[in-house]
């Protein structure tokens, strides 16, 4: 059994003993802590919540204990159903809510739940805001409502059809080109909320012929749901079988977003952000960001179009973060995220699938085709699991200093920058490993990299 505290929220497994899995106990006391804080913010006569969840089979239940629970401390709450993470996200600005709370533990197996926690922005909770509520967590001390003054409860069913509305209309979206490209679409949405909201998309976009895989909403995930090239057999196969143009999965709550290639091969889905960052350039010059562990393509692209690229830390809320601070036009993370600013700060695959699909159709190139215009770079990811004796931020320092007279980003653990290759040290915030994230021009060269830093840190600490 495991809960995992954060200050980006709540995630564990279902069951089990509360402070030690996510319990209703544990669901009950930390929605409390997050409804206490917004009315910490301001003082007002009304608040409300907006909530959504992916359709994991402990949803219904966990969804009954938030609501119930913000209900029980004066807060409305409106409920959007199964939903995806950023249709969560565009609920909240659309309805003017004090925040809102994504039941979805993302592409962990589904005995897992989590509440990921926005803030009236439709964005996710600061670094400051989330230690500041697992401090509020702690005190346990939340007063409730009098019976008179309880949160109603509202259902709001027309969510999913104003998220696709608005992708549509977004202004680098040709749904005329997508439609006289006559692209054949397979999509694997692992029997969660996509299997919803992705075939309206598709139709709403000009796509007339979809091939549906794993699109029953039952929560009963038909593999692994994070979207990594050993879980995708299946779409592949599916791809090749009926000829299809494209494949798109998403994971249970569809913020990362993978293509398959017509072949069945995969495109990458480190190259998903590098393509639609690519498309959106070429009609608005501008900077980019993405995390300190993705593809060095993201910054290959962003400066054949004369913009800036910048790393932040990994996070969505740290790209967020410097999107803002930097203008970017685009941004997201190496795993499928991609983020973009004209629509709202948040990962989705929604927007992903929209502007990639208008920029294959305007290319005339096969999906395929399309990848092999992008440099080719390879990742190698690996962990080292540490004695609880050793001083990781110690440890750091000294890989820092003993490659001092390379370019080295200390902003989240250290990234090591060489000609044409890079790796990454972070340590993890709940476990004592360190991960260990390579590229280079080559596999071999990546995992070459990696193994030469793995073999200096067992040294560093004996």
């Amino acid at each position: 059994m495991t809960l995992i505290k954060s200050i980006s929220g709540i995630r564990g497994t279902i069951g089990g003993l509360p402070g030690e899995s996510l319990t209703p106990l544990d669901i009950v006391r930390f929605t409390s802590a997050y409804g206490t804080q917004i009315k910490q913010k301001q003082e007002k006569t009304a608040y409300s919540v907006v909530i959504g969840r992916d359709a994991r089979i402990s949803g219904e239940m966990v969804s009954m204990l938030v609501a119930g629970t913000l209900m029980g401390m004066g807060i409305h709450v409106i409920d959007l159903g199964f939903a995806t993470t950023p249709t969560v996200e565009i609920g909240v600005t659309y309805h003017k809510a004090d925040g809102g709370i994504i039941l979805t533990a993302s592409h962990n197996p589904g005995q897992w739940n989590a509440l990921k926690l926005l803030g009236e922005s439709g964005e996710f909770i600061s670094a400051a805001e989330g230690a500041e509520l697992l401090a509020i967590a702690a005190r346990d001390n939340t007063e409730y409502a009098q019976a008179t003054e309880l949160g109603k409860l509202s259902r709001f069913e027309r969510m999913d059809a104003l998220h696709v509305e608005q992708v549509a209309e977004m202004k680098y979206v040709d749904v005329s080109a997508i439609e006289k490209a006559g692209f054949k679409v397979a999509i694997d949405c692992v029997n969660s909320v996509g299997g919803i909201i992705l075939p309206t998309l598709l139709k709403k976009l000009g796509v007339h012929e979809i091939v549906e895989l794993y699109c029953t909403p039952s929560g009963i995930f038909p593999h692994n749901p994070e979207p990594l090239p050993q879980h995708l057999g299946d779409i592949s196969g599916e791809i090749v079988k009926h000829k299809a143009d494209i494949g798109f999965v998403v994971d249970p709550d569809v913020d990362r977003l993978v293509i398959v290639n017509e072949d069945g091969s995969m495109f990458g889905e480190e190259y998903t952000l590098v393509a639609v960052a690519d498309y959106i350039l070429s009609q608005h010059a501008g900077n980019t960001v993405s995390n300190l562990s993705s593809t060095m393509a993201l910054r290959d692209i962003t400066q054949k179009y004369g913009g800036s690229y910048t790393a932040a830390p990994v996070g969505e809320v740290n790209v967020v973060a410097e999107m803002k601070k930097t203008n970017a036009v685009i941004g997201g993370e190496g795993n499928g995220g991609i983020i973009y600013p004209g629509l709202h700060y948040g990962r989705d695959a929604l927007v992903g699938i929209a502007l990639f699909l208008t920029h294959l159709a305007k290319s005339g190139k096969k999906c395929s085709e399309l990848r092999k215009t992008y440099p080719d770079y390879y990742n190698s990811k690996n962990k080292i699991e540490l004695r609880p004796d050793v001083d990781v931020d110690r440890l750091i320092l000294t890989v820092r200093e003993n490659y001092r007279n390379y370019p080295v980003n200390d902003r989240d653990g250290i990234r090591i920058d060489f000609d044409r290759e890079w790796v990454h040290l972070r340590k993890s915030n709940t476990e004592p490993i360190i991960r260990i994230i390579s590229e280079s021009t080559s596999p071999e060269k990546a995992e070459a990299l990696a193994s030469k830093m793995i073999r200096e840190i067992h040294e560093i600490i004996g």
